[in-house]
């Protein structure tokens, strides 16, 4: 297992971990690894953050051998389009401009007394079905998992079992030729 990441300073924490990681900075367009050289790529939680989805997509296809999987979840293209009008669980969820258009947004968050800012791009779905169609790779399943009861313990957390708030999609390199 090879772990790339473009932040060098998660990669020095990955490789401090325990056991450690086999970790190395690298933009997701441009992967210093041999063609075909892996049977699965997990892709968590990035591809909705990097600036070339068509190259990312291109290099996932390369380093993948032939029939090999790709594993995905992004944050669902609905959560970045659009807000709850409020915290309540049956607070109305509202799309302002387009879902159908990209843009660049972010997410400010804060936890434990920490405030974080996320900042990342929207894509329609389509954006993702056709830089994988474009690079060889075939969607074979999606999912729009629902927020389990276990994990909506707060009030404003049900709202989000009724609105997608992540994406999970598993994809095939396919051979040339078919």
């Amino acid at each position: 297992m090879v772990a790339f990441d473009g932040s060098p300073t998660l990669v020095a924490a990955a490789r401090e971990a325990t056991p450690p990681l086999d970790a190395h900075v690298a933009d997701a367009a441009s992967l210093p690894l041999p063609d075909a050289c892996a049977d699965l790529v997990v892709s968590h939680m990035v591809l909705h953050d990097v600036d070339d989805l068509d190259g990312a997509a291109r290099e996932i296809a390369r380093v993948l051998e032939p029939s090999g999987r790709l594993c995905l979840a992004i944050v669902h293209p609905l959560n970045s389009a659009g807000r709850f009008e409020g915290s309540a669980p049956d607070a109305p969820f509202r799309i302002e401009g387009s879902y159908l258009g990209s843009f660049d947004y972010a997410f400010h968050a804060e936890r434990h007394g920490l405030s974080m800012v996320f900042h990342s791009r929207h894509r329609p779905l389509e954006a993702y079905f056709a830089a994988f169609a474009a690079a060889g790779l075939a969607v074979l399943t999606l999912r729009e998992p629902a927020v389990p009861d276990a994990a909506a313990t707060k009030p404003e957390a049900r709202r989000w079992q009724r609105v997608p708030l992540f994406l999970h999609m598993l994809a095939r390199r396919e051979e040339k030729g078919r």
